[in-house]
């Protein structure tokens, strides 16, 4: 029998706070960390409200004991950084030090939120040391960079970029990686900051709610963007058993497929994602019955909702298990919604409830189901899919189960 991966530790900094504590009283309370911003610097930011982290980037940096100021950290990678902080509260770093592991990061826009806040000045006077140490930081990779020297780890690095898929990808690298015996252990996840090229590119594509988002309903109009970063340590089971670590939720199965559809829109008849979950459920050697509850991509705008509500309805039918959107709580963290929602994901099994998708009112058209709309507690889940799905038909589909 092949070796399963598990999950032994979380890191996880959104707009709901940082930790699990945070985060689990704000979700049983159905209370969102979507609102107006204080820190994203945009004629427009008046105009919208989105899933903004409460602390500035010098509050980041004191929290991390970094000098504050023009450190030469952009705000991607305190992020990270505070994801990766809060998981170690929980791991021996010794572990990691010790022998080989894997990090593989997720990132969709690098260090855009710094570089356009000095973009004239390079334009208008050239390069100096100080704008020169973020130039290079429009690389995906900047934040995976960083995260490794600070804490000074020698893992074996990826970045990964597969827009709103990307650290679902990550943590299954990292479980191949794990599977295949290259590593006993790996920090899989990502992170993405709030810029302006994100928020003007996506309300570009006419596909950003200014008012908080309404996924699956029938009146959606569009996303509500966030930032967060978020990482789970995987292992391999024996490894975290001969330990003694405290397993939180066994990876039992995952995939991922590309609809070659659209450069951005899902099939509309969601035949990619309904593949993916069927694959992931394959792997699980699970069947749709099996399945206690979905944390859905659930953006809120037409397409994908349109296209994931169909593959929901076509593999489980007219009464699928429930389901439900947690982007009204975070906003769409691009690259860190993967990990973000496999984190929620695991903790509905931990703590045996059901998570709420919230400001739902009205049934769609074209569906005949209707996600959950409110928290429901004492529920015996031990099986939870987490869905992804990307821009250019990038799906991902994973299973957690109770460990």
């Amino acid at each position: 029998m092949a070796e399963r991966v598990v999950v032994t530790a979380i890191g996880i900094i959104s707009a709901l706070g940082t930790g699990k504590k945070a985060h689990i009283e704000k979700l049983r309370r159905s209370e969102s960390g979507v609102r107006n911003v204080a820190h994203l610097r945009s004629i427009h930011a008046a105009d919208f409200v989105l899933g903004e982290i409460k602390s500035s980037n010098d509050e980041l940096a004191e929290e991390l004991n970094l000098p504050t100021g023009d450190n030469g950290y952009t705000r991607t990678t305190l992020l990270s950084l505070a994801a990766m902080n809060d998981l170690l509260r929980n791991t021996d770093i010794e572990l990691l030090r010790n022998e080989p592991f894997a990090f593989i990061n997720a990132n969709t826009v690098g260090g855009m939120s710094k570089m356009e806040d000095i973009y004239m000045d390079v334009i208008n006077s050239g390069t100096d040391e100080n704008n020169n140490k973020y130039i290079n930081t429009l690389d995906c990779a900047e934040s995976t960079e960083n995260v490794a020297l600070h804490y000074g780890l020698k893992p074996l690095m990826a970045t990964i970029s597969t827009a709103c898929s990307s650290s679902s990808n990550a943590l299954i690298l990292g479980a191949r990686m794990i599977k295949q015996g290259i590593v006993k252990r790996a920090i899989c996840g990502g992170g993405d900051a709030l810029s302006r090229f994100t928020l003007n590119g996506f309300y570009s594509l006419k596909n950003v709610d200014k008012h908080t988002c309404k996924p699956f309903d029938q009146n959606r109009g569009g996303l509500n963007l966030g930032e967060a970063a978020a990482f789970c340590l995987l292992e391999s089971e024996s490894s975290a058993k001969a330990r003694g670590a405290n397993i939180i939720a066994v990876l039992s199965g995952y995939a991922n497929t590309n609809d070659a559809y659209h450069p951005t829109a899902p099939s509309p008849t969601g035949e990619g994602a309904c593949r993916t979950m069927q694959q992931a459920l394959d792997m699980a050697n699970l069947k749709p019955s099996d399945i206690g509850y979905i944390n859905a991509h659930g953006t809120a705008t037409q397409n994908n909702d349109l296209s994931e509500g169909m593959a929901i309805q076509t593999l489980f039918g007219a009464n699928p298990p429930y389901f439900s959107s947690t982007k009204p709580f975070t906003g769409h963290t691009l690259a860190a919604a993967g990990v973000i929602e496999a984190i929620f994901s695991m903790w509905a099994i931990q703590e045996q409830l059901i998570l709420p998708n919230m400001n739902f009112e009205t049934k769609m058209e074209e569906l005949d189901i209707m996600p959950i709309t409110s928290l429901i507690e004492n529920v015996p889940l031990q099986h939870v899919l987490s869905n992804s799905f990307g821009f250019g038909g990038s799906n991902v589909s994973l299973i957690f189960s109770r460990a």
